[in-house]
């Protein structure tokens, strides 16, 4: 079968092409915005890549589309797609009829954390010699691709709250059914298309409904969102992490030392590749979940320092002039305290100077500008990418003084980024898009000074 998928170069539906194509269709996709590492990804693979949505594509001669959840009413390849009649389908829906059956799914929920916790569960089932089948939203290093099809019984699924598509707006996760489910976190989110935290926990109880009786949830029970989720409704067994009698990941002799205990009881330590008590906390989680499919803590434990993580996860973009640049995905305030935070944890010498594009939808409108300034407290200066705001970052960003500036052209900050980086810096670049390659462009800048 040939299979067009609109919208292929997002984390999700790249990982799509990657299964579908594994599964043995013939597989191409288009996208108004193409850029690493999908891009690269895909190419790699064998999977043609068109720019823009034309209704031209109809020529290929599809026998069914893939419509990912970027494409609205009003884009010309959809329209003519509806027009005639032709058989199309959501990704999420598409894997749940195509990929999932018969699978033991482990899926990872949650506002923050989840493509981290994805991956390394999927390491430690990897370790255990389970060989599972994987999607993540984005691109683990231990394997190199973002999503994998095997023979083994075993899946595991970054599981996202958004919307599914643009004719299912329930979200993506309760296409999933998972056997074993971690519950991360819960804030409030994508403000774009829910009202308020409510809407996103009601969205949560319906996963919930999903699971079977002999499932798991394990339950991140530092949150109380999360608590009332489960309160509203749990027909399957639950183990609680982040609580002093559940599964819990303390800091041990040194930063990066977690020492991890269940029930009370000592399990084991293990120096953590990434620093940080969130990294802890999902460790722990993808511990709890692996044991549900029969591999030993003990093992969890013994593994985890060879995760090598995520890319656009605190990720070395490359050193110039004695500075380090890194790109990090983080696009919400929790997530960009946190990576903060763990910069800092991680290099104690040297300034960070934190360059920001607010892009997602929530960033866009405006739903977090108050908490922007506080979640970059740590951070010597801020540069950020206005970009056609719909609101003033300038005035978000007042709490920090001189120490933070905004931007409406690109050229122009990175220029004033490379005029204040000195060595031993290190420069911060979060954004969940491409950033117009800011981080070549500012490595090319930091080299010709």
């Amino acid at each position: 079968m040939h299979i067009h998928i609109l919208g292929i170069c997002g984390t999700f539906m790249g990982g799509i092409a990657l299964l579908a194509r594994a599964a043995g269709h013939r597989v191409t996709g288009c996208d108004a915005n193409v850029y690493p590492p999908m891009s690269t990804q895909l190419e790699a693979s064998g999977i043609e890549l068109l720019e823009g949505y034309d209704p031209a594509q109809l020529e290929l001669g599809a026998d069914a589309y893939i419509v990912g959840n970027a494409i609205s009413r009003g884009n010309p390849l959809l329209e003519a797609i509806l027009d005639k009649g032709l058989a199309y389908n959501s990704g999420p829906q598409w894997l749940a009829e195509n990929i999932l059956p018969g699978k033991w799914v482990l899926a990872v929920a949650g506002t923050h954390g989840k493509t981290t916790t994805t991956a390394m569960l999927t390491y430690l089932l990897e370790s255990a010699g389970l060989n599972p089948g994987f999607l993540v939203g984005g691109v683990p290093q231990d394997f190199g691709v973002s999503a994998r099809l095997t023979d083994s019984p075993f899946f595991v699924i970054e599981a996202d709250e958004y919307d599914t598509a643009f004719c299912d707006k329930r979200s993506k996760f309760v296409h999933y059914r998972p056997r074993t489910a971690i519950l991360n976190n819960l804030e409030f989110d994508h403000a774009d298309i829910f009202a308020d935290l409510a809407a996103i926990e009601t969205q949560f109880h319906h996963l919930m409904r999903t699971i079977p009786r002999m499932g798991r949830v394990i339950a991140n029970g530092a949150e109380e969102s999360l608590q009332r989720v489960v309160k509203r409704g749990c027909w399957s067994e639950i183990e609680w992490f982040e609580t002093a009698d559940g599964w819990h990941a303390a800091e041990g002799a040194t930063p990066a030392e977690a020492v991890f205990s269940f029930e009370g009881a000592l399990i084991g330590r293990a120096d953590m590749p990434m620093a940080g008590a969130h990294n802890r906390a999902n460790a722990v989680a993808a511990i709890a979940a692996a044991r549900h499919v029969g591999v030993r803590p003990q093992d969890s434990i013994a593994a985890l320092p060879g995760f090598k993580g995520i890319k656009r996860r605190l990720e070395v973009r490359g050193v110039a002039r004695g500075v380090t640049v890194y790109d990090d995905f983080a696009h919400h305030p929790t997530a960009i305290k946190t990576t903060v935070e763990g910069l800092r944890r991680r290099e104690t010498g040297g300034r960070i100077l934190a360059v920001l594009e607010p892009r997602s939808n929530t960033m866009k409108l405006g739903a977090m500008k108050d908490r922007l300034a506080g979640s970059l407290e740590q951070a010597d200066f801020v540069f950020c990418y206005a970009n056609n705001l719909g609101w003033s970052p300038a005035e978000a960003f007042l709490p920090l003084g001189e120490r933070a500036r905004t931007f409406d052209s690109l050229d122009e900050l990175v220029r004033a980024a490379v005029q204040c980086a000195a060595p031993g810096d290190h420069i911060l670049v979060m954004s969940n898009g491409g950033f117009g390659g800011v981080h070549q462009k500012l490595l090319d800048g930091l080299n010709a000074g």
